[in-house]
């Protein structure tokens, strides 16, 4: 009996390790720094280039069979925060999304990826723009490492059901949390 328990524990040790070392980063964005103009939304009151930043990971636990990116403001005036992202069944091959990867139309994504409907009621990435006056904003970019290598989805699920079969299927998460203000 104490050797299965002890089994388990360094089962659950390794795993919890290995999830440690997933990492997110971007030459883009930085974590609790202004979001350039480029990746602020075009519309809404605000003005910018409404681009996704360059994204790239590494340190993907043992299992990893698909990714997941998602752009998340819990800020928002809504009572539930804001989808402004999420990108799909991104094989585990891909280790980097390129600036503009987020356009509506998909054309940018990696081969399999789609990308799931937003607040915005589209898919494809929808810059930053808190309200004017508003508090500073928190913009969470996550890499979570799935434990599937498909989720299954359709245009007509919320953006709140896409984060949650991503966060159900999840081994791992790493995130950027650069800011905005207005």
């Amino acid at each position: 009996m104490k050797k299965i328990v002890l089994a388990a524990a360094l089962s659950l040790l390794a795993t919890t390790a290995n999830a440690a070392d997933l990492r997110l980063s971007s030459s883009d964005v930085e974590h609790n720094k202004q979001i350039a103009d480029l990746y602020v939304q075009n519309g809404s009151g605000c003005s910018g280039g409404d681009q996704s930043p360059a994204l790239s990971w590494s340190g993907a636990p043992q299992g990893t069979k698909s990714f997941a990116v998602t752009m998340y403001d819990p800020d928002a005036p809504t009572g539930s925060g804001w989808w402004h992202w999420s990108v799909l069944n991104i094989p585990t091959s891909v280790t980097h999304l390129d600036r503009n990867a987020g356009q509506r139309d998909g054309s940018k994504l990696p081969a399999g990826a789609v990308q799931g409907r937003t607040d915005f009621a589209r898919p494809g990435y929808g810059g930053a723009c808190p309200p004017a006056g508003d508090k500073t904003h928190h913009y969470h970019f996550k890499i979570w490492a799935l434990s599937v290598e498909k989720l299954e989805i359709n245009t007509e699920m919320s953006a709140a059901q896409v984060g949650y079969m991503v966060r159900s299927n999840s081994l791992a998460s790493a995130e950027l949390v650069p800011v905005s203000t207005r």
